[in-house]
């Protein structure tokens, strides 16, 4: 595995186990919470995390989608377990080669790991806030997110997957940053 792999695949590695930790977590009262997310409540939220994540796994092993819909009703464990199926499969350096499915269509699939990322580390932290978790990322892990964001934040905006940049002072943590690229306030509360 090349190096720009490697990290990529330890900040996976990293956020998938801080989104099972979170997840684990999560109470029956909370699936209705709101989260910073605005589209999704906590339960809608695990419902799009786990879709993701499997399709992600799916990805980094060059699988094709299967068709089928998304699931519904995913428990907290089962997203859990969606986390680390993931990180799994993004630690095999041939994941990272050529292209594959994942999500609209065929991409190159080192741009599907940085989707993962990006998708784990922000909604692992929607999810963190909106059940009064604790989600923190080393400093490392929150560089490499905030280079995915940024990479990504166009298309994102256009699709309405991100909402418009919040404005967070230049001296923020880094993840901090990467939060209000991708249009989520860091001091967010429900």
């Amino acid at each position: 595995m090349n190096t720009q792999h490697s990290t990529l695949h330890r900040a996976i590695r990293e956020c998938a186990d801080a989104v099972a930790a979170t997840a684990s977590g999560i109470r029956a009262e909370q699936l209705g919470n709101r989260t910073p997310c605005e589209k999704f409540t906590v339960a809608e939220l695990l419902d799009h995390l786990g879709g993701t994540l499997s399709s992600s796994a799916r990805a980094a092993r060059k699988e094709p989608e299967s068709g089928e819909g998304a699931s519904l009703a995913l428990s907290p464990t089962a997203v859990a377990e969606s986390a680390d199926r993931a990180a799994v499969a993004w630690a095999d350096s041939a994941a990272y080669e050529g292209t594959t499915e994942f999500g609209p269509g065929e991409m190159p699939a080192a741009f599907a790991a940085t989707i993962t990322l990006e998708e784990l580390a922000l909604h692992g932290w929607d999810l963190a806030r909106a059940t009064g978790r604790p989600f923190s990322v080393s400093e490392e892990t929150a560089q490499i997110t905030l280079a995915a964001v940024e990479q990504i934040a166009e298309q994102a905006r256009a699709t309405a997957g991100f909402g418009p940049p919040v404005p967070v002072a230049a001296d923020a943590p880094v993840f901090h940053r990467a939060l209000g690229a991708s249009g989520r306030n860091p001091a967010w509360s429900d």
